[in-house]
């Protein structure tokens, strides 16, 4: 379902001082001019900004209406859709860039999803939670499920369905025929550190991989 967008009010100025540290990082890594497919996309600030601060074209996708409502309050144009099932909806090489924002742990299908994006568009960025993060390991040797900045919620209200280590990620990219061409291993406050960089999978709460789709037409038999 397509929910209109109005004309962005002053309330989109100054977006990129709201924005998330990882969403700036995204952001930073978005090549100017692009089409922008942000999977979802929330309250709409990171397309916003991308819109005012890298030129770009966009659409952004989310099954939350509430959520959607506030984007496109914003001038964000953006399509209710869910992401297991509806990607089907945008054509080929539509985009040049698809954006998926601590989303991928929260679908039932990532292997779907992943392909579809990378039918879509040839530049994927896909920020996740790195569940061997030290702390994570801690709580679990305690006992206790994780909690923590990138996972935030308890084990009976949590939204997240996937779980995944760094190394577990990046080899699942790889059976995925996805190229890796960057990787961002963040500290605990969502901000790149020296440490999260030279072991990412014991010191990173989250990654951001900025990825190749290697993604051919299937041909079709005569």
């Amino acid at each position: 379902m397509s929910i209109s967008s109005s004309t962005h009010s002053s309330s989109a100025t100054g977006s990129s001082r709201r924005l998330r540290p990882d969403q700036l990082i995204i952001s930073s890594v978005v090549p100017t001019g692009s089409r922008v497919l942000d999977l979802g996309c929330g309250d709409g600030l990171l397309l916003r900004h991308l819109m005012d601060e890298r030129d770009c074209l966009g659409t952004g996708v989310d099954a939350d209406t509430t959520e959607l409502i506030t984007a496109a309050g914003m001038g964000v144009p953006v399509l209710e859709l869910d992401l297991d099932a509806d990607l089907g909806e945008f054509h080929d090489d539509s985009y040049d860039v698809v954006v998926l924002s601590r989303t991928l742990q929260a679908v039932p299908r990532p292997g779907e999803v992943i392909r579809q994006m990378a039918r879509i568009g040839r530049l994927l960025i896909v920020s996740m939670p790195n569940f061997g993060y030290w702390r994570n390991r801690l709580r679990l040797v305690c006992g206790h499920m994780p909690v923590s900045r990138d996972l935030p919620f308890q084990w009976h209200d949590t939204r997240n369905v996937r779980y995944s280590t760094v190394i577990d990620l990046e080899a699942w990219f790889a059976d995925e025929g996805l190229d890796i061409l960057q990787r961002v291993s963040l500290g605990e406050h969502g901000r790149p550190t020296r440490a999260a960089r030279t072991a990412p999978n014991l010191l990173a709460g989250s990654t951001i991989h900025v990825l190749r789709s290697n993604w051919t037409p299937v041909q079709q038999s005569s």
